[in-house]
């Protein structure tokens, strides 16, 4: 998928850029894969705020998605690759044999009238999804599951993938795109294949308003606040921190601190961390 550049006809357009959306195929979502989404607006059951900088942005319903694969033996077809504006990946509905309709995330390659199928020992092509323990080593996968069943959990986001490198006794050695290298169990799913759409982060939104309706709020910087509201408050003009690091605006550490707790049951299947 390419990208478009806009002509600075105005100040918001200069450079500005959006997807030329080529592999999409249709507007119109399938009804029975659509909920409602509610607005949050950064609050929590009580109301308080817990996440800053959320609010606003256009109205939305959620798409299904089918993360479990769990529809083993029955062939689909692609029947259209579809935009989903709660995520940076296309996704693509499929047809099966049996008259049910689902939504995968959609892989790169992936075109409509291709057939594709889940299952233990189904073919190793773009789109199929079985048993991490049954696919070659060297094949680049992604939407990955970390507990048998649960559903994908690692690479669902537009152009990333994980490439397996071996195997040792029932689990299975994967290297993310971030350089870290993790066990998976033999038994979890996996779809074979890239993420599509992975032009995305080319993206120069170009003006504030692109990514209000996104639904996020303005940032403020700490050094323009009061002493009383952020730790770099404060003081007669710029001035500089004032700490031996950046701080959150709860007086934490915001830079070089490890935040992983050393207590995740899952370190043991990290074999060696990501990349600095």
């Amino acid at each position: 998928m390419a990208i478009k550049k806009y002509k600075p006809t105005t100040n918001g357009r200069r450079g500005m850029s959006t997807l030329t959306n080529d592999e999409i195929t249709t507007s119109t979502p399938e009804k029975s894969l659509l909920v409602y989404k509610n607005k949050t607006g950064g609050r929590n059951n009580q109301g308080k705020m817990t996440v800053r900088h959320i609010g606003g942005g256009a109205k939305r319903k959620y798409r299904l998605i089918d993360y479990k694969r769990n529809k083993t033996g029955i062939t689909g077809k692609v029947a259209t690759i579809e935009y989903d504006p709660n995520r940076n990946a296309n996704i693509a509905l499929i047809n099966y044999r049996d008259g049910e309709k689902r939504y995968i995330i959609a892989p790169k390659d992936l075109t409509v009238g291709m057939i594709i199928e889940a299952g233990e020992n189904v073919d190793i092509k773009v789109g199929n999804a079985l048993p991490i323990a049954n696919i070659p080593v060297g094949t680049v996968i992604h939407c990955i599951e970390v507990q048998p069943g649960k559903g994908a959990a690692l690479c669902r986001a537009a152009g990333t993938s994980a490439q397996i490198l071996g195997r040792e006794d029932k689990y299975v050695l994967i290297r993310l795109q971030s350089g870290e290298t993790r066990k998976v169990l033999g038994t979890c799913m996996a779809t074979v294949g890239v993420v599509g759409n992975e032009d995305y982060e080319l993206i120069d939104w170009g003006k504030a308003g692109r990514t209000r309706h996104l639904g996020v709020r303005p940032t403020n910087r700490g050094s323009v606040m009061n002493p009383n509201d952020h730790p770099h408050g404060g003081g007669e003009g710029r001035t500089p921190v004032g700490r031996k690091s950046p701080m959150t605006p709860w007086g934490k550490k915001a830079m070089g601190v490890k935040t992983r707790s050393s207590k995740n049951k899952s370190n043991k299947l990290i074999v060696s961390r990501k990349k600095k």
